[in-house]
């Protein structure tokens, strides 16, 4: 990775850290002035934001670092530690949102809800602010490939519901009187924050547990080996994901009378075009000699 694209990676991560803590701070002083509970759950799903956000950041530049005695293969699993962590914090909040709406909806008398009109100004501006971050994000995105970045903007496109169902809570709390709209609007948030963390969880043990790469990825670089100049044949193509990383190891059969320098040659080719399809690869090929007649 160039030095411009973990500036560009740093950026987005600023960015977030900064949107999650401006909208942790005018979400509680909404919470405090409706006591709403769909407020409650959108400020806890940005108080996760922000911490998700600050760990991303904290992976990105300790993935960045290059390979060591003690971590020949880099330290890209920073990234999964960091997001199967993150995801049991979303589950225990989600939990927590989830009991409360419930103990909402069974009390016998409803819990008011006040200045609605405040609330609901607060959550237009968070679904500004985070739609110029989602922007921004996209940006970086694609012009570094990075996966975490990729991934964070994902989690705050997927925010966007939660504030626009806490606005029509507070405005059918403020238009009919209908209270219990809140509750229900925090139980499906709180579902949606279990379901993104047992996502997140799941992918990160994956990775942690050496899982291969997207097939689709396994069989665009057969392709490319199958099909390119000098390699008669391949076999023991191997994957496995780190963080944003892909590990490849593959073996490519090529002609064992022509001379090394034409069979390495071949060789840095094919593992040039790899690392062109898949920037974040570590790629490592294997040169046999086929036992295919020359042709």
């Amino acid at each position: 990775m160039t030095a411009d694209q973990t500036r560009l990676n740093l950026s987005a991560g600023l960015a977030s850290v900064a949107v999650a803590a401006v909208l942790v701070a005018l979400k509680l002083w909404a919470l405090g002035q409706t006591g709403a509970l769909s407020v409650a759950a959108s400020l806890a799903d940005s108080a996760m934001d922000m911490m998700v956000s600050l760990v991303a950041m904290m992976a990105i530049l300790y993935a960045a670092k290059p390979a060591d005695e003690d971590h020949a293969f880099g330290h890209s699993s920073a990234e999964d530690l960091a997001s199967l962590g993150q995801a049991l914090f979303i589950l225990v909040s989600a939990g927590v949102i989830a009991v409360a709406a419930v103990q909402r909806l069974r009390a016998p008398e409803p819990q008011s809800i006040a200045a609605e009109g405040v609330g609901m100004a607060v959550m237009v501006v968070s679904i500004l602010l985070t739609l110029g971050l989602v922007l921004w994000q996209g940006r970086v995105a694609r012009q570094t490939g990075n996966k975490v970045v990729a991934a964070d903007r994902l989690h705050y496109m997927g925010d966007l519901l939660p504030n626009i169902g806490a606005i029509a809570s507070l405005w059918a709390s403020s238009r009919f009187g209908l209270v219990a709209v809140d509750s229900v609007v925090a139980l499906g948030a709180a579902g949606m924050l279990a379901l993104g963390a047992v996502r997140i969880g799941a992918e990160a043990w994956d990775a942690l547990m050496d899982r291969r790469a997207d097939p689709a990825v396994i069989a665009a670089i057969a392709e490319m080996a199958r099909n390119w100049p000098g390699v008669r044949g391949f076999h023991d193509i191997k994957t496995r994901r780190a963080g944003s990383r892909i590990f490849v190891q593959i073996h490519i059969e090529l002609d064992g009378d022509q001379p090394l320098r034409d069979a390495h040659a071949t060789g840095a080719a094919l593992k040039r075009a790899i690392l062109a399809a898949y920037p974040q690869a570590d790629v490592i090929i294997h040169k046999d000699v086929s036992r295919a007649p020359h042709v």
